[in-house]
């Protein structure tokens, strides 16, 4: 893990400011507020977690930094340009500085499609090189993530799921971006291929230079491979830390339930496991006040009227909970 100073002198590719994104339920007035005011930073060259239960809002927030969704609200600036609103013909040139490794290493390639297809796909698009320098790349990309030149010429039918997500990962490379939405990229597989995917990730960053953002509900997964880990809760973020700090010290009730669950590798050991009561609320009508204070086993009454804002309680340690000490006189994010 990098010390905070080192930090602090890196550059910031992507700030979020107050990132909201609602989507309409059909034939009602009501909306699904999705991501309700999100806001963070992602430092060139690191790899931010962003952790949570399903139906939190996580890959939502990852779709709308690259504006696979458009926001509802808010600002996402890369490299310190506004890109909500931008025109099309504008955003296009931008899209080769960030891309996205989908989930689903099944659904994201198209079965229509060669593995030679699906990788210089991107290359055409944007008019980079002739068929025979875009033949070497697409080779060259197949050794990069492990796969043999040869598989170009096969279907996405032929190959497993690891194999398979590593195709996305190579499409994913194909421009050379600055920015990976890494969306679950490892959840679909299993636990040996998993540890494979994130090694030739953490592999490819050191190499290129890349920056993630690493979405998973896989605490394990997460601590593994991010320098700073934020937690979201029904569109909301609630934690945001280095990750050491974030695992040893957790603030928000929600992150130490969270944190709670992790199987510790040793039998004689058991970590006090914190159970929280009650279903996840509807984010079509989210609770007042805090939207954790249904489930959470410290709420008091002011819990239903603050809207707890994320705020840094310690150095670089930022979270959104009235409880907390030293709340009250904390900086904003």
């Amino acid at each position: 893990m990098e010390n905070s100073a080192v930090k602090a002198k890196k550059q910031k590719l992507v700030q979020v400011r107050n990132l909201v994104k609602h989507f309409p339920v059909e034939n009602s007035d009501d909306v699904v507020r999705a991501v309700d005011g999100v806001s963070f930073d992602i430092f060139a060259g690191e790899t931010l977690g962003l952790v949570g239960e399903s139906g939190c809002g996580k890959s939502t927030v990852g779709r709308c930094l690259i504006r696979l969704y458009e926001p509802t609200s808010g600002d996402v600036f890369f490299e310190g340009q506004n890109i909500v609103g931008l025109p099309n013909n504008q955003m296009q040139k931008l899209r080769r500085e960030m891309q996205i490794i989908f989930q689903d290493p099944y659904a994201s390639l198209n079965p229509r499609l060669s593995i030679y297809s699906i990788i210089s796909e991107p290359l055409k698009i944007h008019g980079i090189g002739n068929k025979t320098e875009q033949r070497d790349r697409v080779a060259d990309l197949l050794k990069k993530v492990g796969l043999d030149t040869n598989y170009m010429f096969r279907y996405p039918h032929e190959f497993s799921g690891g194999q398979r997500q590593r195709i996305g990962i190579a499409r994913a490379l194909a421009l050379n971006p600055k920015l990976i939405i890494a969306d679950e990229p490892v959840s679909a597989l299993d636990v040996s291929v998993q540890a494979q995917v994130v090694n030739l990730l953490q592999d490819l960053q050191n190499e290129f230079g890349l920056t993630y953002l690493f979405i998973s509900h896989g605490l394990a997964v997460v601590e593994h491979i991010s320098q700073r880990v934020a937690v979201m809760y029904l569109g909301k973020i609630v934690e945001i830390a280095e990750g050491r700090e974030l695992y040893d010290n957790p603030l928000h009730p929600y992150t130490k339930a969270l944190l709670s669950a992790i199987p510790i590798p040793d039998p004689k050991k058991k970590r006090e496991r914190i159970v929280l009561q009650g279903d996840v609320p509807t984010p079509i009508n989210p609770p007042s006040g805090c939207r954790f204070r249904t489930r959470c086993p410290f709420a008091i009454e002011d819990c239903a009227r603050v809207v707890p804002e994320l705020r840094e309680i310690e150095k670089g340690h930022f979270a959104a909970c009235i409880r907390v000490e030293g709340y009250e006189s904390a900086p904003s994010l």
